[in-house]
């Protein structure tokens, strides 16, 4: 694709650097961002305070402006059963269903050696720490079931395995593969009250 400057080209570059977005599209929101020049600042202006702004949760990973988020502040939500995710959109639908009142710990990803994401990219570690210093009694996983998703879910078992803790997973009444995100809050209500015994899935 030829662009009639360079300024162009190194925009629509690192638009299309977005998800789902092709350098035809990126051309399109660039011309767009150019005759709304109101709109290009204040996008501008939102992503800077995004990336300057943003903190985690120190305890689940959660976006978070203080030091923990509102989740594991409050004190009705029930701390002893964790809920494993693979990023903050799982949480936002998960907490859409208003069928978990326990807590959570994002992964920030999936195991995915294709990708170069190992174990030492993911929040693990610390979930595993967590194990160790808190009176956690059960461990859900919510991850997607796709081949990085089991991938993952099968390795923080094993390293479970060894606590006095139930260790469950959300029934699989999402179709293999789809984000969390996309299921419908019926289905993954249903998901979340239906889980049962990790172990299962090795039998």
């Amino acid at each position: 694709m030829n662009f009639p400057s360079s300024i162009i080209k190194n925009a629509v570059e690192a638009i299309s650097n977005f998800p789902g977005i092709g350098k035809k599209t990126a051309l399109r929101l660039v011309i767009y961002l150019l005759q709304n020049k109101k709109t290009a600042y204040n996008i501008s202006e939102s992503i800077k305070i995004l990336v300057e702004q943003t903190n985690y949760c120190a305890n689940c990973f959660n976006i978070s402006k203080t030091h923990l988020c509102d989740i594991c502040s409050n004190l009705d939500r029930d701390k002893s059963v964790i809920c494993v995710v693979e990023d903050i959109r799982d949480i936002i639908a998960i907490e859409n269903t208003m069928q978990y009142k326990g807590h959570y710990h994002v992964l920030g990803g999936l195991i995915s050696p294709v990708d170069g994401i190992g174990p030492a990219e993911l929040n693990i570690e610390s979930l595993i720490t967590k194990m160790s210093n808190t009176a956690t009694k059960e461990v859900i996983f919510a991850l997607c079931a796709s081949m990085e998703g089991e991938t993952t879910s099968y390795y923080i078992y094993k390293k479970l395995k060894s606590f006095s803790i139930d260790i469950t997973t959300i029934s699989k009444g999402i179709a293999i593969g789809n984000e969390l995100e996309y299921t419908d809050q019926i289905t993954l209500g249903r998901a979340l009250v239906n889980r049962y015994s990790f172990e299962q899935n090795l039998k």
